[in-house]
């Protein structure tokens, strides 16, 4: 196993689980197999087809992350196919000649692919040594990519038999864990599931206040690196994509309204790192291997944690630091409740809902709330890794007073009368006086003024974290605010509220200013200059390939380039990620930008 981790991979070692999965995979016994995003799922079942008699046969749920596979496989000295809609017939017919003739390790599929009866014949007449259904998470309406398409994939335990099936995906609570293994007929499975947590990523949340600002502040941040936006709304991608436009910054979008073929260009230009910004719905993602993506934004909720451990998790697969950003209000929460209360799941997508809005709303260590989640307990607390755990939050120190002066006013301007939104709770509490306030009385009240000291935004950014937290709903058409049963408990003062002060501008500059300083002393061992050299031969490369960038070399190994300037192929086997194939294809190449960074060229 280590022989041929360091013949292909160009690995030392396996990641943590790594060696338990292939095992089990090797035993010929069925498994179901969970591990974060970058933690090395895909090695899992590659590595044991190389291992096996005959070929793997693996179920992938997007076109892209074939071909994706397919070519990084080649590049390794894989022999790899796979049979899709986008090959003619003559190329069709090749691969399934080679797949015939037992040339192929790894067959890739979809699950509809995989079904057709000319298919089914096709592995009947084959040596498959095991079937890989990826992505499984999809075939659970308990997870969030509910695809329906994926529950037939229960014909293979009745049509192979003999032939072990092995599960993989990233993110599943234990319900999608059990309903997995249900749908697949899976006898006896070997159960693994790896830690959730990433703690190469950086989770920041806030309200959002104004997002193009917000969205500009954090791409300041981040020149130069790949990073994905996600948007709720297709308008909202083309809106942001449009400013993005007008401020001189490179973008490309990426939704379902858009034509296939322009969805396939932006895509490629992200892969290939023509462009180091998509603005994006939920629609992309899945498909995407581009290991160095640095950031994530998050312009809007989520509806589901699910989602949103899958979405951050596309950052920092290569294990290099990255960063989320996530920026909410409470609309995110009611264009959610809207869309749950017209599905056949309405409960099921409300609970998910719930804990999402749990999750932006209530200050808490990140990566403790995400990993508690998926049913497990998180080894490092304080993370070190979240704005709660690195005190960039600023705690409301009397957050009971400040709790109980905002409830006292939504009852006070309610009582008799039609409810009130934020906006008009928030003005009676500044002390704002306008016609209505004064024809209704409510500068009367002793609720009235309470918070005159108080900026505009702390009072609507309170409101909104006693929404979060339960003290408050909104109710109807109007969205008016309501105090809860849990409020009332606020009130007699048996519980309190957490709550956190908005950020002002100088700790908004103290916490770019420290993470400036933690971004200079990742790249302390590393040569910045030679590094960027390294990725524009690099980009080069696959684009006279017509590949992804990232499958010449990921940015972990260009940054160990970079680190040890090796000048000779000796030197250059040490590197990280250079397997045997690598190192005859690309060694010459990338010890030459080394000797022309050091003047050692002639």
């Amino acid at each position: 196993m280590l022989s041929l981790l360091k013949q292909h991979w160009g690995y030392e070692s396996f990641l943590a689980n790594q060696e338990d999965v292939i095992a089990s995979v090797v035993e010929k016994r069925d498994t179901l197999t969970v591990l974060s995003t970058g933690g090395g799922k895909s090695l899992c079942f590659q590595l044991p087809a190389l291992m096996a008699p005959g070929m793997a046969v693996v179920v992938s749920p997007l076109i892209s992350l074939m071909k994706d596979q397919v070519d990084s496989l080649s590049d390794m000295g894989i022999r790899a196919c796979y049979l899709n809609s986008t090959m003619t017939s003559e190329e069709q017919f090749d691969a399934a000649l080679d797949v015939r003739e037992g040339k192929i390790k790894l067959l890739y599929l979809s699950p509809e692919r995989l079904l057709a009866e000319s298919t089914i014949e096709l592995l009947a007449y084959s040596k498959v040594s095991f079937f890989v259904i990826d992505e499984a998470h999809c075939i659970s309406h308990w997870g969030h990519d509910f695809r329906e398409e994926y529950r037939n994939l229960r014909v293979i335990k009745e049509t192979f038999k003999n032939i072990p099936v092995h599960a993989f995906t990233a993110t599943a609570t234990r319900e999608v864990q059990r309903d997995i293994v249900g749908q697949l007929k899976l006898k006896d499975p070997g159960i693994h599931i790896g830690r959730i947590d990433r703690p190469n990523l950086t989770y920041r949340i806030y309200l959002r206040n104004n997002i193009m600002r917000e969205i500009k502040g954090v791409l300041d941040k981040h020149k130069g690196e790949g990073g994905i936006i996600y948007c709720l709304r297709r308008k909202d991608v083309d809106s942001v994509s449009h400013d993005l436009d007008k401020m001189g910054i490179v973008n490309v979008r990426y939704h379902a309204g858009m034509s296939d073929k322009d969805r396939h260009v932006s895509q490629d230009k992200f892969s290939r790192e023509e462009v180091d910004v998509i603005v994006a719905t939920i629609a992309f993602g899945m498909g995407i291997d581009r290991s160095n993506i640095r950031y994530i934004i998050h312009a809007g909720m989520p509806k589901s944690l699910e989602h949103y451990q899958q979405e951050t998790g596309r950052a920092g697969r290569d294990g290099l630091p990255a960063f989320c950003y996530m920026f909410y209000s409470g609309a995110d929460y009611r264009l959610w409740s809207y869309f749950a209360e017209q599905s056949r799941d309405r409960e099921v997508m409300m609970k998910k809902l719930g804990d999402m809005y749990n999750f932006a709303s209530r200050p808490n260590c990140r990566h403790r709330t995400l990993v508690n989640y998926f049913g497990e307990e998180l080894s490092k607390v304080p993370c070190g890794s979240c704005d709660y755990c690195l005190s960039e939050l600023e705690m409301v120190e009397d957050a009971l007073t400040v709790g109980q002066k905002i409830l006292s006013c939504v009852l006070k301007v309610s009582e008799g009368r039609y409810g009130f939104g934020a906006g008009y709770v928030a003005d009676v509490l500044k002390g704002k006086m306008d016609e209505r306030v004064e024809r209704l009385g409510h500068n009367e009240i002793p609720s009235f003024a309470l918070m005159r000291d108080e900026s505009d935004m702390f009072v609507r950014n309170m409101i909104e974290q006693l929404v979060g937290q339960g003290f408050l709903v909104k109710e109807g058409e109007y969205l008016t605010l309501a105090v809860t049963q849990k409020g009332k408990q606020l009130l007699l003062g048996e519980i309190s509220p957490v709550l956190v002060k908005p950020l002002v501008a100088a700790k908004k500059k103290e916490i770019t200013v420290r993470a400036a300083r933690k971004r200079v002393e990742e790249w302390a061992e590393a040569d910045r200059g030679l590094f960027q050299e390294l990725r524009e031969k690099r980009t080069e490369l696959a684009a006279n390939k017509g590949v992804p960038a990232y499958i010449i070399f990921s940015d972990k190994t260009l940054r160990d380039i970079a680190a040890k300037k090796p000048l000779t192929k000796a030197e250059f086997e040490g590197i990280y990620g250079v397997g045997q194939s690598k190192l005859t294809s690309y060694a010459d190449i990338f010890i030459k930008v080394v000797k022309e960074h050091k003047g050692l060229s002639k």
